[in-house]
């Protein structure tokens, strides 16, 4: 099986899907002659034509609105934000528009789109351009949310995403599109909502997705060294959760902690511990525990953002915490 970057693998996802089906089109700024702010859609242009990858003005609500109109009409249309920070301009398309058609409609439309671009923090880009909303779409019915953690997980998911035929918030990572994982050259599909199992252990679940998901891998080796036995759990979407896979592991293990890279209120990590409480709480040895970024604008400084940004120390002093009480 060959290694490839993240940034490919959402590339051939993309690729082969257009390849199979004529209705799918890629649009958003800088995708076409500049192949894409992060080089995601590089040779798409020269391969498909500006009539199926579309450079964009610098206007979300614009380009969001279009691409919705067209799945009204039978198209497939990949929108590609430079940044779920920008998706902020085109929200009231996506929630009002995008997750309420099908419902508003009777049933008479269905919204066959893919929002897709990185999220969260990626250095010094300041409190406007280092946010994570996937809470905030995840809490909108009719939205679909999901978030890879790396090249295998982006291919297989994105495939699923863009022939889903309800709308798909899909959100990378700056930091992850040179990350290199192994992907098979054949045709394959991960499902949306399904969880997954990364190492089975029996102390503690260790639960995370997207790129968090590299802070808990790192956890995971550090606990095996001190004989900590951690379930590696990675969520894969947000909106719908696998509570089932979730609830399965803690009444196993009997303690969890959350990694999110989000502020806590209101967060994914706080929707999975009510549900633990409500349905695991008699198999917890230990309450839960969330590591999230402090409630606090992100910072531009890095000694800054280092304190307030989930890391490999706070995870294990977590782990420890709930492992020895």
């Amino acid at each position: 099986m060959r290694e490839i970057q993240f940034r490919e693998a959402l590339r051939e996802a993309m690729v082969e899907e257009m390849r199979l089906d004529k209705n799918i089109y890629l649009m958003g700024e800088e995708v076409a002659n500049y192949n894409g702010a992060y080089k995601v859609s590089l040779g798409m242009l020269d391969e498909f034509g500006p009539e199926r990858v579309i450079d964009t003005p610098i206007a979300e609500t614009g380009f969001s609105g279009i691409g919705i109109g067209s799945a009204m009409n039978g198209l497939r249309p990949i929108i590609e934000f430079m940044t779920f920070n920008f998706s902020l301009i085109a929200i009231d398309q996506i929630i009002n528009g995008a997750a309420k058609i099908y419902q508003m409609s009777g049933g008479q439309f269905n919204i066959p789109i893919v929002f897709r671009g990185p999220t969260g923090s990626a250095g010094q880009l300041g409190a406007q351009h280092s946010q994570n909303f996937e809470n905030w779409y995840a809490n909108t019915p009719g939205l679909k949310v999901v978030i890879p953690s790396n090249p295998y997980e982006a291919k297989g998911l994105l495939k699923t995403s863009i022939r889903d035929d309800d709308p798909v918030i899909f959100m990378e990572s700056e930091l992850m599109y040179g990350d290199k994982g192994k992907v098979p050259e054949s045709e394959y599909l991960i499902p949306i909502g399904k969880a997954k199992i990364v190492h089975e252990g029996n102390d503690v679940t260790l639960l995370s997705f997207g790129k968090m998901m590299k802070i808990a891998e790192s956890a995971y080796q550090e606990a095996k060294k001190e004989n900590i036995s951690v379930e590696l759990i990675d969520l894969r979407t947000v909106r719908p959760i696998d509570y089932k896979s979730v609830i399965n592991s803690v009444k196993k293990t009997n303690r969890l902690v959350i990694i999110e890279e989000a502020w806590p209120l209101a967060s994914i990590s706080s929707e999975i511990s009510h549900h633990i409480q409500r349905f695991a709480f008699d198999y917890l040895d230990a309450p839960v525990h969330r590591i999230t970024c402090q409630d606090v604008p992100f910072h531009y400084a890095p000694n800054l953002l280092k304190e307030i940004l989930p890391d490999l120390n706070k995870t294990m002093k977590a782990i420890k915490k709930v492992t020895y009480s």
